[in-house]
């Protein structure tokens, strides 16, 4: 099987570190047109260090996707710039949270915000592009938390369930233009922003016997599924949501299996 992604133009948000530049990195060493969004200023400069030193095409756009101004104007300049635009990947987030009762307003906002307003502002911009292409495919960022979430994570679980659901109606109004959207939930992936790595040795224990394959998982593991979902050999996928977390709870008991 060939994955061929060469000359498409691919979109990624919050791809200035962690999942996201993975994402962005391997779509462009593919021979993927890469417009890398972030907020922060740093990490952008940083990304085109990089870019730079491997000689790959692309842009880097400071753009904050809870504002729909900052969006438009972030997707016009790819679209003026390679005149399309082949890939969507949604991958900016955010996780805060606190047990229900002590939940702070601003902090589901914040979930809400980032993880789902953000998704829904970039497919909206992105969405016309596609449809006059009459081609695209569109990956929007969920979490194994919206497959079973965790107790304080009330808003993240909440926002990523809708991401869920918000890809699978855009499946359907986007199939007749032969683009596909499909979220994907990654698990056990250390990153600064879950900190797992940072963990207590009894804590990371505890967390990997929790997962069918029982090691982490990293940042290009689901890089190589994006890959695969922006590809033709992915042309029959759609609505799905696909779990990429090292068959996290996939038996009752994983660790059953490693210790007998």
């Amino acid at each position: 099987m060939l994955i061929d992604l060469k000359g498409k133009v691919a979109i990624v948000t919050g791809a200035g570190r962690g999942i996201g530049r993975a994402i962005a990195r391997t779509l462009a060493a593919e021979g993927v047109t890469v417009a890398i969004i972030d907020f922060r200023q740093d990490l952008l400069d940083d990304a085109a260090m990089e870019w730079t030193e491997a000689g790959w095409p692309g842009l880097r756009i400071l753009c904050d996707v809870r504002e729909a101004a900052q969006v438009n104007a972030a997707v016009g300049a790819v679209n003026e710039a390679f005149g399309r635009v082949d890939i969507l990947v949604n991958n900016a987030g955010v996780a805060s949270g606190a047990r229900v009762e002590k939940l702070a307003e601003a902090v589901w906002d914040a979930n809400f915000d980032t993880n789902t307003k953000g998704t829904f502002l970039m497919c909206q911009a992105v969405a016309p592009i596609m449809q006059r292409q009459a081609s695209g495919r569109i990956m929007n960022a969920a979490s194994f938390a919206a497959i079973i979430p965790s107790v304080g994570g009330a808003a993240y679980a909440a926002s990523k369930s809708a991401v869920v659901q918000f890809s699978r109606v855009l499946a359907g109004e986007l199939g007749p233009f032969n683009v596909t959207v499909n979220s994907y939930s990654p698990g056990m992936i250390p990153t600064e922003m879950n900190g797992f790595a940072k963990l207590p040795d009894a804590r990371q224990q505890r967390l990997l016997d929790t997962l069918t394959l029982r090691q982490w998982g990293n940042p290009e593991d689901v890089a190589n599924l994006i890959c695969f979902l922006a590809s033709d050999q992915a042309h029959y996928i759609t609505g799905a949501s696909i779990d990429c977390s090292g068959g996290k709870y996939a038996t009752q008991f994983p660790s059953a299996a490693y210790e007998s």
